[in-house]
């Protein structure tokens, strides 16, 4: 028997990755974990019985001959899965987006970087050539649109939108995945979200905003995820991370950001959670840690800097190409050649005077100019830009100002300096490996 399992708390990229495994593998039994979000649980309800599925304690262990695991490389994340772990025997496969790493050991894995674990699965059926109906394509769908915010999320790649295509192609039926992505609040829902807006704590870490909430939950409440992303619209911040108190001995905190650059991801890793850089989430125990404990230690985790967040020093080039106002333009143009560089700072260190671009060449009209000194041809007005502030600031004054170099100054003194050219390789991934 070959059993295709994933995590607890079972969200639907999961749920589809579970029943695109059962069709990679005839014959497998897809096992879905007791606990999963209520837009799943909703699904399950009417669509059970249409897949090949099953609950942990629905299966023999000792005949299991080959174990599936998808969306996760965690064994503790697993629902009952104890007994299959102890087996040296026993040939394990995993799928899975999360690059973090875990502790399962497989015999054979394909983990990569794409916005959902369906999307992997959507590849190899595709090379397959296996036959899809509309209610696995819409299904499948329905997973890749969830973990991908509907392919809008920083996490999305190209490989996502292809995956979309072929399921689209395949039948998937966009009324129903627009159902179960997009459920109806209820007054439950709202209450927590009005209560979260009432007490919000906001704080600022190099220019980035960020919010976080403690909240005794009076009975247990469907849709949290949901519920917090969407309080971070609404308080506009660029992450949030909820403390729900869920009883004496356990609580959840949930973390969403609006890119990837505040990896939410990366600060619940500290108290055992998993997820994406923009939507991760982790259960504690009250032993180890306090509510107002656990608010604490992401406060400082944020702010001693162990959170994946660009600044402009982090992108800026140094130590700075400088010379004195009187050397001849032809000189300099020597020196952007020899470096391969297309500005030069003009002055010293500690007292900027001007700056030549390339485009200022354009300047010399007849070849005694070349003699020149570089002091007749610079900018003098020069704009710098701080080292702590975000690259989207960097950006953002390169086209108000229509520059394309901004030097790093800080006390003074000019410690390097960050181009057009170092922002679109930031913004579009695009640094050498």
């Amino acid at each position: 028997m070959i059993v295709i399992t994933t995590h607890k708390n079972t969200d639907f990229d999961a749920l589809a990755a579970v029943i695109a495994g059962t069709l990679l593998y005839p014959g497998a039994i897809g096992v879905v974990p007791k606990m999963v979000n209520k837009n799943v649980d909703q699904f399950l309800s009417t669509h059970k019985t249409a897949f090949n599925i099953v609950l942990p304690n629905e299966i023999d262990p000792e005949k299991v001959e080959k174990l599936v695991i998808v969306d996760t490389s965690q064994w503790r994340r697993l629902d009952r899965m104890e007994t299959l772990r102890k087996r040296d025997d026993l040939p394990i496969h995993v799928w899975d987006h999360h690059l973090q790493g875990g502790d399962i050991e497989a015999s054979w894995q394909c983990i990569e970087r794409v916005g959902a674990t369906v999307t992997l699965m959507v590849r190899e059926l595709r090379r397959r050539n296996i036959a899809l109906s509309p209610l696995d394509s819409t299904v499948l769908l329905i997973g890749l649109y969830e973990d991908t915010g509907q392919l809008s999320y920083p996490s999305t790649c190209s490989e996502d939108a292809l995956a979309a295509h072929y399921l689209l192609e395949n039948g998937a039926d966009l009324n129903v995945a627009s159902f179960f992505l997009n459920p109806p609040y209820e007054e439950a829902q709202k209450d927590i979200l009005f209560q979260l807006l009432e007490s919000t704590e906001k704080f600022t870490h190099r220019k980035t905003s960020f919010a976080i909430n403690i909240l005794e939950l009076k009975q247990k409440v469907p849709m949290l995820p949901a519920i917090v992303n969407m309080y971070r619209k609404l308080i506009n911040t660029e992450a949030v991370f909820v403390i729900f108190i869920n009883n004496e001995s356990t609580c959840t905190v949930i973390g969403r950001s609006d890119s990837n650059r505040i990896d939410v991801n990366t600060i619940l890793a500290h108290f055992g959670g998993g997820g994406h850089p923009g939507a991760a989430s982790a259960t504690i125990k009250t032993l180890h840690f306090q509510p107002d404990d656990i608010k604490d230690k992401i406060i400082s985790i944020i702010r001693d800097n162990k959170v994946n967040s660009a600044v402009v020093a982090d992108l800026m080039s140094y130590p700075v190409t400088m010379v004195d106002a009187d050397v001849p333009m032809r000189e300099v143009r020597e020196i952007m050649e020899k470096e391969n560089i297309r500005g030069i700072l003009v002055g010293t260190e500690d007292k900027l005077e001007g700056i030549i671009v390339l485009w200022d060449f354009k300047k010399v009209k007849q070849d005694r100019q070349w003699q020149a000194p570089v002091k007749a041809f610079m900018i003098r007005n020069v704009e710098t830009i701080a080292p702590d502030l975000d690259p989207a600031q960097a950006a953002r004054m390169m086209v108000r100002k229509n520059i394309g170099h901004l030097p790093v100054e800080h006390d003074g003194m000019i410690i390097g300096i960050i181009t057009r050219t170092d922002i679109l390789t930031y913004f579009y991934d695009m640094l050498p490996e």
